[in-house]
């Protein structure tokens, strides 16, 4: 399950957090947060921001 979890500290930080997204699909999703929530000061990639989705390798087979 696809899920965004935004903390926010007793100190007004915020923290954003993406569960469940293969890639790229997390900044794509979490963007809209980022922008309203002002500058990103740090960004720690999961392993999943590097898997392929299994449709992206799909497609990647089928053109080769």
């Amino acid at each position: 399950m696809k899920t965004i979890v935004v903390l926010v500290a007793a100190d007004g930080t915020s923290r954003v957090e993406t569960h469940g997204f293969v890639g790229d699909e997390c900044r794509i999703a979490s963007r809209f947060l980022e922008k309203a929530l002002g500058r990103t000061t740090s960004e720690e990639l999961t392993a999943e921001f590097h898997q392929v989705s299994t449709q992206e390798n799909a497609h990647l087979y089928q053109g080769e």
